[in-house]
Order: structure tokens, then C-alpha cells, then sequence
């Protein structure tokens, strides 16, 4: 016989069952899933599967992105056309999320039968509603490709600094952005051939006339904070039309009544979500699409993104989907990037890894616990520490949670039949376990999944304190003590079952194996509930411990092959441009350089300096400081990253005057607090000092007697 024995103040439920769509951002068709990839997909699957246990009709869906130059390009360079490129990886793709255990409703592609028809639709009704407009353009075109060239595939000397080898849109060298047509020596990626310019007729989407409703929107609490306010930049510099063409040879959809024009692969992607859920619901016809996303609706829709595609899904999206007659979304949901051992994923690291890669050596749930683990509900990057890693799965998960039923379980299985208990040991235990399930739902609804995993966890450390206070490993020799021991087990197997309740959105395959375990489903309302004379089976281990031997192993096998080599990757380090040390017999001639050197120090001390260029993107006084200003520093091209640094520079500068210059800075230096405020780092300056002081600027370097790489 099974009984349920009610907490004492039981959680309340929800009232209303809500419907919800979910959507990640597209993976594009042209490389494997890594594990910058699966952050979002793993933060989105444990926001369905939490809503889904709640009883919510949910949905979750995803496609390839499959469109665009190069698509084409790379097709070509496998001898096989795009569309037997774009299914292969889309295989591949669909295989590595579900060994992730990634729970999508319907997994698609944007280059489907149904996304051609929904572009289509929109672009009409736009066109219809006078938000479409054409003008002539002046492009980069490889005579010998016969192509216009996107940004990405011209190559050239920097207009600005002069550095050779630079790509078509920005500098690595000095930071600068600019035009593909401003390219000095430009050259074509795809062939070699130095490009012409030549006209063509462009189609652009009228994104001004949306600011206002733009305005109202960014600001509704559909985007968080950052985001909004980082969207408000856009505004402030005056909304422009969208170019959404491209010119043939182009892999996507064509634009209607106008040949040889195609739609750019953003304003398709996108649209990709509704041509997902319309092939899920042609799939089963239960689901009405209308209800979803009419304008009307009164369903939920949240999107998953990367924090470098905002604009296109905060701005672009919502002003298209208002301007065809559909709904906007509830909500789009950003987050930071990946790195590893603090550090850009690299090749030649070993930290570059790929999904597939990861699977051949370790356990995906320990993953997704990790993720979890460290998720909030803000921008923040992520660092995947694979020293922390293994320690903090060993010692929450084997250590903590599963400990307790490897503890207990014997007992019940060897001296008790696999009976637990009619009897509750310790009541205000067991109500403190059972009656967290409303605050851990509560971070699971706002995605502040790290806040829940750490509540878990104290819970779990408060079960094992319990246990070990009660040492039925010494009780059971008493034979007058076995009830006692009974009782003690039965509760830390229940509270053993309510924790996996409450981990059960992050640890699928856990769940199931305790759910088996302890023959019971493992309901998000079971939470308020305890199982008593109820029947168990065998205990078996739920979960290896991480070895390390197999993190090294997977690190190794992500090296790239040329081992020392630099790889395209880490040249192209786009947000995190770093100085470079070079001869300083430049510097020597400096005067400023003629003070006795300091103390000597290593080459290893000096790598650990993590030096970056930086924009300085405000500057102000700072109240009763003789010396100091107030710098914030952009430390991406996005300005979505910054940090705050107090600078004794105020003898040289005018705070008006350094806003907008790029600097160098330490940006790993520990924070320092100051009576004025908290300093996150530290910027260079090199002079006698008085007005004879000068911040480092990769643009006229040459004054501290340095360049910059």
C-alpha cells in the first residue's frame, strides 16, 4: 500500500494553465553543435521541461538556419549543392541535441515549404503597407566569381591604421569599423580578385517607420534591462531602413516580382520559428497555429538568444511580425557567451569542443547541471572552469543528492523488504524540503536557475547533516533500534525523492532512473507530498563521479591537428583584442622610457596580464577627486560588456574629450573599492605626468612608444 502523507503548508499551485511557445535561436547549417551552442539550448530545454511539469500546454521548437553566401560557398567547395549540405548537418545537428537530451517538439529547417510561405506572406503585407522601399547601391563585385561580396569575404589594408590583411567590415588590429568600399587594396575571399564597385537595386525594410512602437515595447518588460537599455543607443542615433536583399548567386528564397533578387538570410531566419510550429502543427492538427501567433493571441511566445543577436530579434522581428498583422513576442530572453578556463574557446587549446566530442567522454546531465548551475537570469558570459566543473558535479550531485539514497537505500532494501516507512522521523525537516518548492519554482520561472540549484543544494547539505547526526549505520547493531532505523532512511529516501523532483527539469535522465528507483512518476506537485508504506526496488548507482582523465582526454581530442599553430579562430578574436608585445627599440628613443627599470619580472608573470583594447564609451568628473576621473569601458563591440575604472588622468583630460577614443586596459585586474566607487580594472597612461600624460590609444600609439597587434 502507497500513501501521501501532505506537507504542513503545502505550495501553492498554478491557477491557470497557460499556453507557450519556446523557441532558441537558429543553429546555422554550415558547422557542428559546440558548447557555446548548448548554453542556450540547455537553458531553454530546462525552462520547457520546468513549465511542462507545472502542467502548461508547451510547445518548443528550433530549426537550421540554412540560408545564405556561405552556405552556397561551402557547398560548392564540397563539390554537393546546399540543400544535400544543409540536410546532412541538420542530421548531425538533430542527433547531438538529443543526446543532450534537448526536448524539442519539432526540429525543422528555414529552408522548408512552410518558411518560403510565411516570408513570402510577410514580405507581401509589408509591401502592401507602403514598409518596403528600393534605391539604388554601390557594392564590392568579384569579376570573376560573379558575385556580390558580403562583408565577411572582402579582405584588404585598414583604411584607418594601415594594417594589411584586414577584413571588410572592422580592424583587428586598431578596432576600427568601416565600409567594405573603404577597404584599401581590397581583395575578394571567395577568388582573389580585386573587387569593383558595381550598382545594384536594393530592397529595404522601413524600420523607422516602427520607432515608436519600437520605443513602447523595448521598454514593456519584454526584454531585460540591459538589453532594453542597450536597445535605446539605436534610437538615440536615428533607426535606418533594413537592406533585405541580396543579389544572385544567393542559396535562399527569391523575392517576389523581383527576379534575380533574393531575401537576406536574416529576414528569413526568424520566420523560421513560425514555419517550425506550422510543420508541428500540420503534424498534429491539435495544435491551432492561430492561436499561437495571431495578433490577437493571448498565448505566451519567448525567444532564447545570444546577447550578439538582439537587434535583429528585438528591433527587426517584432517591427515585421507588427507590420504583417501578427503578434510580437511575450518576451526575448538574452544571454551571455561561453568561455573556457576563462578564456575564447581555442582550437588549439583544446577548448574549442564540440558537442559530438563532449559525448564521447562524459555524461551529458553533467553538463547540463554545470550550465545550471551557473545561470542567471542577466547577461552575464559563463565560464565553463573544467576544474570547477568536475568539482562541483562530484560534489553537489554524487556528493550531496545521490549520497543520500546510496546512504539509506541499503536499509530499506536489506532489512525492511523495500518498505518504507508509515512513520515521519522529523517533520520540520521534511517541511522544509517540501515547502521550498514555491521559491525553487520561483527561479526556475525567472531563469535564475543558479539561485535554485543553490537552494537545492543547502537543502540537501541540511538531509545529510540529518543522516549523519542519526548514524543508522550504528543503530541498525542495536536490535531494538531497527524502527528507528526505519524511520530515519524512509525519510532521507523521500527527501532524496523531493529533491530529484525539484532537479528533475535539469537532470531528465536522473529523474527517470530514481523515478524507476523508487517506482513513482516524479510529479512537480509530488513535491508536497511524502511516500509512505510504499514500495521501492534495489538501489543501483544513479551516477559516476567526473573523471578527470576523461576531461583531459576530451580536451585533447578538440586540439586542433596542427598542433602550435594559430588557427582562424584565434586571430579573429573579435571582442577581446589584445596587445601584443614587440621590440622596443622604438621605445628606447622615447625619453619617457628613460627611468630605471623596475624589479624584473617573468614572461609567465606578464602573460597572466590581460591587456585589451577598449572604448571608452563615458567619461565624467568625479565629485571632490583631485586626480581622478570616472571612465566606463566597453570591453565588446556591443558595449553590452563594460566596466567602470577610476583613472588619475584628470590633470591631462577633459572627460568630453575621451569619450568615444579607444584605450588599453588591465582587464583582469582584481577590483579595487574606493571611497568613490567600485574600480574594475585599470587603464594605461604612460608620461612625467601634469598635462604631460597620455592615455594609450591604439590609434596614435606611437607616443608611448608602442603598437598595437
Amino acid at each position: 500500500m502507497s500513501t501521501a502523507i501532505s506537507s504542513q503548508t503545502p505550495s501553492p499551485t498554478s491557477a491557470k494553465k497557460r499556453k507557450i511557445l519556446v523557441t532558441c535561436a537558429l543553429p546555422y547549417a554550415n558547422g557542428s553543435i559546440h558548447l557555446g551552442h548548448l548554453l542556450e539550448h540547455i537553458q531553454t530545454d530546462i525552462w520547457v521541461r520546468f513549465q511542462r511539469m507545472r502542467g502548461h500546454e508547451t510547445y518548443f521548437v528550433c530549426a537550421d538556419d540554412a540560408h545564405g553566401t556561405p552556405i552556397m560557398l561551402k557547398a560548392q567547395e564540397l563539390g554537393i549543392s546546399p540543400e544535400e549540405m544543409i540536410n546532412a548537418v541538420r542530421e548531425e545537428h538533430m542527433a547531438d541535441f538529443s543526446d543532450f537530451y534537448i526536448s524539442f517538439d519539432n526540429y525543422h529547417s528555414t529552408h522548408s515549404d512552410e518558411n518560403k510561405a510565411f516570408a513570402t506572406e510577410i514580405y507581401n503585407r509589408l509591401h502592401a503597407n507602403g514598409h518596403i522601399k528600393t534605391r539604388i547601391i554601390s557594392q564590392l563585385y568579384d569579376p570573376e566569381k560573379g558575385m556580390f561580396l558580403p562583408d565577411r569575404f572582402v579582405k584588404g589594408t585598414c583604411p584607418k591604421c594601415k594594417a594589411e590583411d584586414q577584413n571588410g567590415d572592422n580592424c583587428d588590429d586598431c578596432g576600427a569599423t568601416y565600409s567594405p568600399t573603404e577597404v584599401l587594396n581590397p581583395r575578394s575571399v571567395v577568388s582573389g580578385a580585386t573587387p569593383i564597385l558595381k550598382d545594384s537595386e536594393h530592397y529595404f525594410f522601413d524600420l523607422p517607420a516602427f520607432e515608436e512602437m519600437l520605443k513602447n515595447w523595448t521598454r514593456s518588460g519584454a526584454l531585460q534591462e540591459e538589453m532594453a537599455n542597450k536597445l535605446a543607443e539605436w534610437f538615440d542615433q536615428g533607426l535606418r531602413q533594413w537592406d533585405i536583399s541580396r543579389d544572385a548567386p544567393y542559396f535562399g528564397f527569391e523575392i517576389p516580382n523581383a527576379p534575380g533578387k533574393f531575401f537576406y538570410v536574416w529576414l528569413d531566419a526568424p520566420i523560421g520559428y513560425m514555419g517550425s510550429f506550422k510543420n508541428l502543427c500540420d503534424k498534429n492538427p491539435a495544435i491551432d497555429f492561430d492561436s499561437f501567433w495571431n495578433e490577437n493571441s493571448t498565448a505566451e511566445l519567448y525567444h532564447f538568444i545570444g546577447k550578439d543577436i538582439i537587434y535583429f530579434h528585438s528591433l527587426f522581428w517584432p517591427a515585421m511580425l507588427e507590420g504583417a498583422g501578427y503578434r510580437k513576442p511575450t518576451s526575448v530572453f538574452a544571454h551571455g557567451f561561453v568561455t573556457v578556463n576563462g578564456a575564447k574557446m581555442s582550437k588549439s587549446k583544446g577548448t574549442f569542443i564540440k558537442g559530438r566530442t563532449y559525448l564521447e567522454h562524459l555524461n551529458p546531465e553533467y553538463l547540463r547541471y554545470y550550465y545550471a548551475a551557473k545561470l542567471t537570469n542577466r547577461i552575464d558570459d559563463l565560464d565553463l572552469n573544467l576544474e570547477d566543473f568536475a568539482q562541483r558535479v562530484n560534489s553537489d550531485l554524487v556528493g550531496k543528492v545521490v549520497n543520500i539514497a546510496s546512504r539509506c537505500a541499503s536499509f530499506i532494501t536489506k532489512r525492511f523488504d523495500g518498505m518504507l516507512s508509515a512513520n515521519i522521523d522529523d517533520q520540520a525537516l521534511a517541511d522544509d524540503v517540501m515547502n521550498a518548492g514555491d521559491s525553487i519554482a520561483a527561479h526556475y520561472e525567472s531563469r535564475d536557475f543558479g539561485r535554485g540549484m543553490r537552494e537545492i543544494m543547502a537543502l540537501a547539505d541540511k538531509v545529510n547533516e540529518y543522516i549523519a547526526i542519526k548514524e543508522p549505520w550504528q543503530l541498525i547493531k542495536d536490535e531494538s533500534k531497527q524502527a528507528e532505523v526505519h524511520d530515519i532512511c524512509s525519510l532521507g529516501i523521500n527527501m532524496f525523492r523531493t529533491l530529484m523532483i525539484y532537479l528533475k527539469p535539469v537532470l531528465p535522465v536522473l529523474a527517470d532512473s530514481t523515478a524507476a528507483f523508487l517506482n513513482d512518476e516524479l510529479v512537480w506537485e509530488g513535491h508536497k507530498t511524502l511516500l509512505t508504506d510504499h514500495k521501492i526496488n534495489k538501489f543501483k548507482a544513479l551516477l559516476q563521479r567526473v573523471d578527470m582523465d576523461k576531461v583531459n582526454a576530451m580536451t585533447e581530442a578538440s586540439k586542433d591537428s596542427l598542433v602550435g599553430a594559430v588557427t582562424t579562430e584565434d586571430k579573429k578574436i573579435k571582442n577581446k583584442k589584445k596587445v601584443k608585445a614587440v621590440d622596443n627599440s622604438a621605445a628606447l628613443a622615447n625619453p619617457l622610457a628613460a627611468d630605471p627599470i623596475s624589479e624584473e619580472i617573468q614572461f609567465d608573470d606578464f602573460a597572466k596580464i590581460d591587456l585589451r583594447i577598449v572604448k571608452i564609451i563615458n567619461a565624467e568628473h568625479v565629485e571632490k577627486a583631485d586626480k581622478l576621473l570616472k571612465l566606463t569601458l566597453a570591453l565588446d563591440n556591443n558595449g553590452v560588456e563594460t566596466r567602470q575604472v577610476f583613472a588619475g588622468i584628470k590633470s591631462a583630460y577633459q572627460p568630453e574629450d575621451l569619450i568615444g577614443k579607444h584605450t588599453v586596459m588591465v582587464a583582469n585586474l582584481a577590483p579595487r573599492k574606493m571611497r568613490f566607487g567600485m574600480s574594475e580594472g585599470m587603464v594605461l597612461a604612460a608620461g612625467p605626468g601634469g598635462q604631460d600624460l597620455w592615455v594609450l590609444n591604439p590609434d596614435d600609439g606611437a607616443k608611448a612608444g608602442m603598437r598595437v597587434k
